[in-house]
């Protein structure tokens, strides 16, 4: 695992936080809701790139 790929997350993070106060503040707590949910698939996506390699690593070191 990359730092740019921790920092990468870190980012939606901080930007999905953000929003979701912008948002609840505004009294739009359903859209803000929706954008804590988006920022989440996102970042599980991301980690599902990740594992899949990971596994792949795994599978090519022990020739299964």
């Amino acid at each position: 695992m990359q730092v740019d790929f921790i920092f990468r997350i870190a980012a939606i993070g901080i930007i999905v936080a953000v929003l979701d106060q912008v948002l609840s503040r505004a009294g739009r707590e359903d859209q803000a809701m929706m954008t804590t949910l988006a920022g989440i698939v996102v970042v599980l996506a991301m980690l599902v790139t990740e594992i899949a390699d990971l596994f792949d690593n795994i599978r090519t070191t022990f020739g299964l």
